[in-house]
C-alpha cells in the first residue's frame, strides 16, 4: 500500500491541538511536509517540535477573524499545497429556534468561507500537478443532527454539500474532496461539553462520561490519533478513487448507513 507522502505538502488547519494536531503527526510521520495553521504561535511551535522530519512551518492565523484568513492567503499565493485539512473549532452550543443571524454569520465564514478560499487559491497548483487532497473535518452530524447544537449542525451540513459538489468537479484532475466525520473523541473539546452537561444536571463528570459510552458500540471515547491515521490513508496516493465520501468515525454509534 503506497502512503508515501514525501514529495507532498500538507496545509493542517486547527493543529494546535486535538484532532488538527493528531492529522500533522500522522502525515508528518508518512514523511509530508506540515504547515502547522492556529491561533496560538507557541502551542504550534511545541507541535513543531514533536513531528517526524523536519522543515515544518509554524503559520499563526485566526481564521474567524478576516484578517487572519487574509494573511493565509497572501501565504498560499506564494507557496503550493498537496493536501489540506479544513478543521475548525465547532460553534456554541444552542437550540436553532434561539440562534440569531450573527451567529450563523460567524459560522458560515469560519468554516465555509475560509475553507472555500483555501481551494481557490491552492488548486491552480494542484490541477498543474494532477494530485490534491481536501479533507474537512467535520462531525457525524451530518448524517443525523445532534440535539442542542443548532447553528453547528447547519454549518456543517453546508460544508459537506460543498464538498460533494467540490468532488463532482474537480476528480478528473486526480483531486479528491473527502470528509472526516468525528464522533465522541476524546479531546479538550469532548471534555469541555463533559463538564458544562455535568454542572446543568447537577451530576459528576463520570457520570455523564459513562452515559455517552452506553450510546458507542465501541463502548470508548475514540482517540485522536485514529482520526490521524484515516486521513494520512487518505491524502496518499493508496486513496485515489475515493472521493465525495463522508467517513465516520465513531465507534459505530451514528445511527444510519
Amino acid at each position: 500500500m503506497n502512503l508515501d507522502l514525501k514529495s507532498r505538502k500538507a496545509l493542517v488547519c486547527g493543529s494546535s491541538q486535538g484532532i488538527g494536531k493528531a492529522v500533522a503527526l500522522s502525515l508528518a510521520e508518512e514523511g509530508a511536509g506540515i504547515t502547522l495553521v492556529a491561533r496560538n504561535k507557541s502551542k504550534l511551535e511545541a507541535v513543531r517540535n514533536n513531528l517526524a522530519g523536519k522543515d515544518h512551518i509554524v503559520f499563526p492565523a485566526d481564521l474567524s477573524e478576516k484578517a487572519g484568513v487574509d494573511s493565509l492567503i497572501r501565504h498560499l499565493s506564494e507557496n503550493t499545497y498537496d493536501i489540506v485539512i479544513n478543521n475548525t473549532g465547532g460553534p456554541a452550543p444552542g437550540d436553532i429556534n434561539e440562534a440569531n443571524i450573527d451567529q450563523f454569520q460567524k459560522a458560515i465564514e469560519m468554516h465555509l468561507f475560509a475553507s472555500h478560499q483555501i481551494m481557490q487559491q491552492v488548486l491552480p497548483s494542484m490541477k498543474e500537478k494532477q494530485y490534491g487532497r481536501f479533507i474537512n473535518i467535520i462531525s457525524t452530524s451530518v448524517k443525523i443532527p445532534i440535539k442542542g447544537l443548532g447553528v453547528s449542525n447547519t454549518v456543517r451540513g453546508a460544508m459537506a454539500s460543498w464538498s460533494k459538489t467540490l468532488s463532482l468537479e474537480l476528480g478528473q484532475y486526480g483531486i479528491t474532496v473527502n470528509n472526516i466525520l468525528p464522533g465522541f473523541i476524546d479531546t479538550d473539546r469532548l471534555q469541555s461539553l463533559i463538564t458544562s452537561i455535568a454542572e446543568a444536571r447537577g451530576v459528576t463528570k463520570d457520570e455523564v462520561a459513562g452515559e455517552m459510552k452506553t450510546t458507542i458500540p465501541a463502548g470508548r471515547f475514540g482517540d485522536a490519533g485514529e482520526i490521524g491515521k484515516l486521513a494520512a490513508f487518505l491524502a496518499s496516493p493508496a486513496a485515489a478513487y475515493i472521493n465525495g465520501v463522508n467517513i465516520p468515525v465513531d465507534g459505530g454509534r451514528t445511527g444510519s448507513m
